[in-house]
């Protein structure tokens, strides 16, 4: 209310989705919508008046109908008690709340389809959707105390669900049997939603970014890569693993593996107050064109193995991403987002600051798509080593992921404690069953 004096602000929580004829997906609510309220019921609405420093939750008017069928929803004065906000009404009386409060003001700052809506009680108003969507980005990146107590709670659940995994895994079983692990040990802790649907690739498939399928077998000598995370209170861990399906890692593995722990660990110990996120990028770029150079993948200057794209072929997406009440969250509105200027596209480009919570993820790939591109294999001839490559289809990819919070000062608090050593993860792997 402070940032946008001149408009009332209002914000529409979401509404169950249909699935099939009258079963909805399982709800979740609008990341704004939970950011400024704590509701996770669906039909609900928040309009904050800033001239008359006063906040409105409207919720629906439950009838004996929905408490049979879904059971009992909090009505307006336990909703008072639940959110801490001073009003609470039905959302039936929106439109005319909205009409009376309306006068004095020239803006409404909404999104587009609730103004879409709301056409005939906003009239007078200008619908200012980008100005609110920056300014709630900008509350949003710089987490609290709070916040990052819940997201430290997710990372503890999702990582002992890993470990879980690492435990469990074993020849013979079927990537979803993997993400089943997984989704019991966080229902057991009380995490009834993931971050995002869960990337259980083993083999070849690891070298699909956003694998989905989650259904082929497991055979003894092929790495499995799992990226899986739950969210508590909506705050969302994502962390990603890449370990043998047997007992352990062979030396072709652990070879690549090596390159892309250097870069995370090199990554990790330079995410620090001040630092360009962009530098960062091209900090895990230059450690694995390195790494691959090494390996006899890669040949040349390593410099121009970066800015000539030619380690793009095995490390094709960003080291780093916001993390929050969305897996990939809001980047800190316009102030804080900074322009490409080198020969490098970087998605996420900011200087870090204290209380970000960022992803750490490097990984090598070895993608049939790029490597066997007739235009990519003449542009980098002599950069990439093809044949080399080749050899490596059926090795997938391996990623490591951890969360970290930018520190005021020195290296940052990295939430994630799930064995990525070599040796931690090959004594998990003994205990297999």
């Amino acid at each position: 209310m402070r940032r946008l004096p001149d408009g009332l602000i209002l914000l529409s929580g979401g509404r169950e989705t249909p699935r099939n004829h009258d079963v909805s997906y399982p709800f979740r609510q609008k990341s704004d919508f939970l950011y400024l309220t704590g509701v996770e019921e669906p039909g609900c609405h928040l309009l904050l008046d800033p001239k008359r420093k006063q906040s409105t939750l409207f919720i629906p008017r439950i009838d004996n109908h929905h408490r049979v069928w879904e059971g009992h929803v909090p009505g307006p004065a336990e909703s008072r008690k639940l959110f801490g906000i001073s009003r609470v009404d039905y959302s039936d009386q929106l439109r005319g709340t909205l009409k009376a409060a309306r006068r004095g003001y020239r803006n409404l700052y909404t999104y587009k389809d609730t103004a879409a809506a709301l056409r005939e009680e906003s009239r007078g108003l200008s619908p200012r959707p980008a100005a609110l969507a920056d300014a709630l980005e900008e509350l949003r990146a710089v987490k609290t105390e709070e916040e990052l107590g819940f997201m430290a709670f997710a990372n503890r659940v999702s990582g002992a669900a890993h470990k879980a995994v690492m435990r469990a895994t074993r020849p013979g079983l079927r990537e979803y049997e993997v993400q089943a692990i997984f989704d019991a040990e966080c229902l057991k802790a009380g995490l009834k939603h993931l971050a995002y649907p869960s990337i259980v690739a083993a083999g070849a498939n690891g070298a699909v970014l956003h694998y989905r399928k989650n259904d082929a077998l497991l055979k003894d000598g092929d790495l499995l890569l799992i990226d899986a995370g739950a969210e508590h209170k909506g705050y969302a861990a994502d962390i990603t693993r890449t370990f043998p399906v047997g007992k352990r890692f062979t030396q072709r593995q652990k070879d690549v593996y090596n390159v892309v722990l250097k870069a995370q660990k090199t990554c990790i110990d330079g995410a620090r107050a001040g630092v360009i996120s962009g530098d960062l990028h091209i900090l895990s770029m230059t450690t694995i064109a390195a790494g691959l150079k090494d390996l006899g993948l890669l040949k040349g200057d390593v410099s121009g193995l970066v800015e000539g794209g030619a380690v793009r072929l095995f490390y094709p997406h960003g080291l780093t991403h916001m993390l929050g009440l969305d897996v990939h969250d809001v980047t800190g509105g316009k102030r804080r987002q900074l322009p490409n200027t080198g020969k490098i596209t970087i998605r996420f480009m900011a200087k870090l600051e204290p209380g970000f919570v960022i992803t750490i993820e490097p990984g090598v790939y070895f993608i049939e798509a790029l490597l066997r591109d007739p235009e990519l294999r003449r542009k980098h001839r002599g950069s990439v080593d093809f044949a080399r490559a080749e050899k490596f289809l059926d090795f997938g990819g391996i990623r490591i992921e951890d969360d970290v919070v930018i520190s005021p000062s020195g290296p940052p608090r990295d939430l994630t404690s799930v064995p990525k050593e070599i040796a931690e993860i090959e004594e998990l792997r003994r205990a297999a069953r």
